[in-house]
């Protein structure tokens, strides 16, 4: 049975699935792209593509949600989507169709689907001069392997992608990919990548977002106080409660009420949802889904609203492979399944094969009486799979000849026979 929650125990765990959806080294460039800078596409927003993403994001939350349940969980749908959809312009076959299903993409050819995030990230980054907002994406390619030239185009024109190659065997490799996170994402997110790079691993395709918003209405500090807020196991915790009286979109549904919190010149905004008493943050959850979040949208008002909230600070990261795997995407991560051709050429090794290895996802909030800084990214690592090949049989078990050269010179040093081993 689910535990009960005061009004003030509620908005936390969905604030966290829907604020990004609002706003929602020896480096050089690949020769692939003949060393040319590619101008990153701008194309119109496509609706079906943003629909997509709301659906999306909200699967993700759901799948993420069934084994953290009473947990703070806070992810970028947008990043994740943003990272696969570049990965999907290397995926052909039986995984593309597995990724186009998952990121709700169905019955969109590449064409459409990238022009629609190239017209959508361009959008977010315009949507608010008071508001910052920075979208920046990357591949960063092993030495040595030959991508598809029109794989690398397609996310350097589409998605703004910087595209490097790097020696993945060079310890300074990771700390040149992690500062790029940390740059991007003004030092929110220090860093995604682990200090060695696996041996099979050829690919990183990165999204970072940056967002940094002041309240249209800010808090005025000297209101904030300590106060109790009530947790989900039914214990109590004094925490800095900011304070408001202001005339805010509201909205009363079923068993929850609900506000929207503009930034800037109220282009984004903050939504936070509240179980009633009588109700709990579960089953609210239970029942979310994206169909019933287009309908609320519109039913927002200006009501009178006395608002009191917590102050707070969040970091959260998290492996997407189970999650995306329960979406439909298993395809993708199997060795020998997964169709990455329009990757990067078949052959690359007797017997290979590319295959997504992992999708890490790391977030920051902080939200205070100013408004709210926050950052996310994604990284989707691609290795390489090599089918053994039987070792040819070579088995010294009669006798044999055996010489030895000095290979420089050519010299034969030694030579002879055993055909006995043990005289």
């Amino acid at each position: 049975m689910n535990k009960k929650q005061t009004p003030t125990k509620t908005f936390l765990g969905f604030l966290c699935s829907v604020l990004l959806i609002l706003a929602g080294c020896d480096e050089m460039r690949l020769d692939m792209l003949d060393n040319k800078e590619v101008e990153p596409e701008i194309g119109s927003i496509d609706t079906n593509v943003v629909t997509a993403n709301t659906q999306f994001g909200f699967n993700l939350f759901d799948e993420i949600r069934k084994t953290e349940q009473d947990k703070n969980i806070f992810i970028s749908p947008f990043s994740v989507s943003v990272a696969l959809a570049m990965t999907l312009n290397g995926a052909a076959g039986e995984t593309e169709q597995a990724m186009t299903n998952t990121l709700q993409l169905q019955g969109l050819d590449s064409g459409t689907i990238n022009g629609g995030y190239a017209g959508l990230r361009q959008t977010l980054l315009t949507a608010d001069p008071k508001v910052t907002l920075t979208i920046a994406n990357s591949l960063w390619a092993r030495q040595g392997i030959p991508f598809n030239q029109d794989f690398l185009q397609r996310n350097a024109q589409f998605f703004g992608a910087e595209i490097s190659t790097l020696d993945f065997d060079d310890p300074s490799a990771s700390k040149t990919i992690n500062q790029w996170v940390d740059t991007n994402t003004n030092g929110k997110i220090k860093k995604i990548i682990g200090n060695n790079i696996s041996p099979n691993m050829v690919l990183f395709l990165i999204n970072a977002i940056y967002f940094k918003g002041t309240w249209q209405r800010e808090f005025d500090p000297s209101r904030t106080q300590d106060d109790s807020f009530y947790l989900a196991n039914g214990d109590v915790k004094q925490v800095p409660m900011m304070r408001q009286k202001r005339w805010y979109p509201y909205y009363r549904g079923e068993n929850f009420q609900a506000i929207s919190l503009a930034y800037g010149d109220g282009e984004m905004s903050m939504y936070i949802f509240l179980p009633d008493p009588d109700s709990d943050l579960n089953t609210f959850l239970e029942n979310l889904d994206a169909e019933r979040w287009e309908n609320w949208m519109p039913q927002f008002h200006g009501q009178d609203v006395s608002l009191v909230m917590p102050k707070f600070k969040l970091a959260y990261k998290r492996n997407l492979d189970d999650p995306l795997t329960a979406l439909g995407m298993d395809v993708a991560f199997n060795t020998q399944l997964a169709n990455f051709s329009r990757m990067a050429p078949l052959g690359l090794l007797p017997g290979d094969n590319l295959y997504i290895n992992e999708v890490s996802h790391k977030t920051f909030i902080e939200v205070n009486e100013e408004g709210t800084e926050a950052a996310a990214v994604t990284s989707v690592g691609i290795a390489i799979i090599v089918t053994s090949v039987p070792p040819i049989p070579f088995t010294v078990d009669r006798p044999f000849f055996f010489a030895i050269r000095d290979n420089q010179t050519k010299t034969v040093l030694f030579m002879g026979v055993v055909v006995d081993p043990a005289p």
